[in-house]
């Protein structure tokens, strides 16, 4: 009978310990969103970019892209030239996301001025050259610039989920939050919901397509929606390349007004 107590007490201790060890324990949203920041994407990446903007009408005008990235130093720098149509050939965008939390740096070419403009920070939430995208999703949102929870988990396309929901920090966000879909354990995001003041969706982007190259989760189709004004963006990935040899002084403002060569 002793024996039969003990072999009880060891096995309800161990159950305790196996229960209450952190491998078991439930992920946080903030670590869910941190993971989806610290995704791995490369040190560097260019890829040609197919942007479509539908008008509410149906009407629709293509933008043709060259898009260069890479990490150094705690430091996200992406360049964009914009090689077609003509009104808008040689305009160039440049953004610095910081992984320490800082506001992104963005700075614009326009061929018809011949300088390079900075994006104000108030600014970040206008329309990136007339698309449904803005100057803010150009960048890379930083995990602790909202408050986050996990509000259920789904089977969405497929995938299990988690659903996030973000509550910006900042007091004068055109949104008072977002929807997010993440795929457990790759850390994609397959849908995001932003969500206006009257408790409506305004916007919403969503995830078309995605590929693994050089083991590198890359998404190759996205649309965002403007659902106030029945409008859509699409922007697809092609060409996509890694470990591409470029220069630091290649995402300068010096390079915006010159081209695309590397």
């Amino acid at each position: 009978m002793k024996n039969t107590k003990l072999t009880k007490l060891l096995f309800l201790t161990i159950l305790i310990l196996v229960l209450t060890t952190p491998l078991f324990a439930q992920l946080t949203a903030e670590q869910v969103m941190w993971n989806v920041y610290e995704r791995p994407l490369g040190n560097n990446m260019s890829a040609t970019l197919n942007m479509t903007i539908t008008n509410a009408r149906g009407a629709q005008r293509e933008r043709s892209i060259v898009q260069f990235r890479q990490n150094e130093n705690d430091v996200e720098r992406k360049i964009m030239f914009f090689t077609a149509p003509a009104d808008v050939r040689n305009t160039s965008f440049l953004n610095y996301s910081y992984n320490d939390g800082k506001k992104d740096d963005q700075w614009i070419y326009l061929p018809a001025l011949g300088r390079v403009r900075r994006i104000a920070s108030d600014k970040s939430n206008d329309s990136f050259m007339g698309s449904d995208f803005t100057y803010d999703d150009m960048g890379a949102r930083y995990p602790l610039a909202d408050q986050h929870k996990i509000i259920r988990e789904e089977n969405f396309l497929g995938w299990d989920c988690y659903v996030i929901e973000s509550t910006p920090n900042e007091s004068n966000s055109e949104y008072v939050k977002t929807l997010s879909w993440i795929i457990k354990d790759e850390w994609i995001g397959l849908k995001k919901e932003f969500v206006g003041r009257n408790g409506s969706v305004v916007r919403l982007l969503t995830i078309n397509d995605y590929d693994q190259i050089n083991s590198i989760w890359v998404i190759t189709d996205m649309t965002m929606t403007n659902v106030v004004k029945n409008t859509s963006t699409t922007i697809k990935m092609n060409d996509v390349s890694f470990d591409n040899n470029l220069r630091s002084s290649f995402f300068t403002e010096r390079q915006m007004s010159i081209d695309p060569r590397i």
